[in-house]
């Protein structure tokens, strides 16, 4: 299917490894300008490379602490600079540190409020005003599934991901007469490096294995396995398309069929 998003200029955020690069992957294969950042530079270069190797495409990329205003700032007029205003923006980061509520302090809020709430609030700001002015745009935000049901041990996920699902809501409401939407992808449990390091502390809680930690998740999930970036990154891509234009202020998971909620 053709979603008509050739020439189209995408940033995706944490766009090194897991669903971003997943992300980043696809909408090259839909004909995209596609930049991605990340706090890491090694993971960056080796992922540019590998992507220039497989796909004959080489991303813009830039390095971005995105808890940093002043990086996310460089890191869009990065973008600007070489192919020009932001068409699609997918809001994505690592989680934040784990932890039961009378385990975390001030900080841990803090930095969990900046990495996950306020990077997004960020970037949206800086591409919403060229978005209004070519009367189109799509915003993607990559949250979880903690935002329909809390998750164990993650109160820092389950409240500032909850947080950016209501920014989301809230803001597609204020931007949908400029043919702008905003969605947010809520993916369950993902084979990511961010999964293997929760099944590594639950292993550790537990004292057993976290290849059994793993085989126990995929287990709790009806269709009984974990899934691939590239089937939540099909989402993502789908949101940005054509097609997908009037959908907006919604969240959709794609988790297996693991939250146990009707709606």
């Amino acid at each position: 299917m053709d979603f008509h998003l050739a020439g189209k200029t995408v940033l995706i955020t944490a766009g090194s490894m897991g669903i971003g690069r997943a992300a980043a992957e696809e909408f090259i294969k839909e004909g995209c300008k596609v930049a991605i950042c990340s706090s890491n530079e090694k993971n960056l270069i080796k992922t540019v490379e590998e992507i220039k190797k497989s796909l004959n495409v080489e991303p813009v990329w830039a390095v971005c602490d995105i808890n940093n205003l002043n990086d996310i700032e460089n890191t869009v007029k990065v973008v600007n600079n070489n192919y020009g205003e932001i068409d699609i923006l997918v809001n994505n980061c690592g989680g934040p540190k784990p932890g039961y509520f009378e385990e975390l302090n001030d900080k841990d809020w803090q930095d969990a409020l900046d990495q996950v709430l306020l990077s997004a609030v960020r970037f949206t700001r800086l591409v919403i005003p060229g978005m209004i002015n070519k009367g189109w745009g799509r915003i993607v935000n990559i949250t979880s599934i903690s935002v329909k049901q809390p998750i164990d041990n993650l109160i820092l996920s389950n409240s500032l991901r909850s947080a950016v699902t209501a920014f989301a809501k809230t803001i597609s409401n204020e931007y949908g007469k400029h043919n702008i939407t905003v969605n947010n992808v809520a993916p369950g449990y993902t084979l990511t490096s961010r999964l293997y390091e929760l099944a590594v502390a639950r292993a550790k809680e537990r004292q057993e294995s976290h290849e059994h930690v793993l085989a126990s998740m995929a287990a709790d999930v009806p269709m009984k396995r974990l899934a691939r970036p590239d089937e939540v990154a099909s989402l993502i891509v789908y949101l940005a398309s054509e097609q997908a234009g009037y959908i907006t202020g919604t969240t959709i998971p794609v988790d297996g069929g693991l939250i146990k909620s009707t709606y």
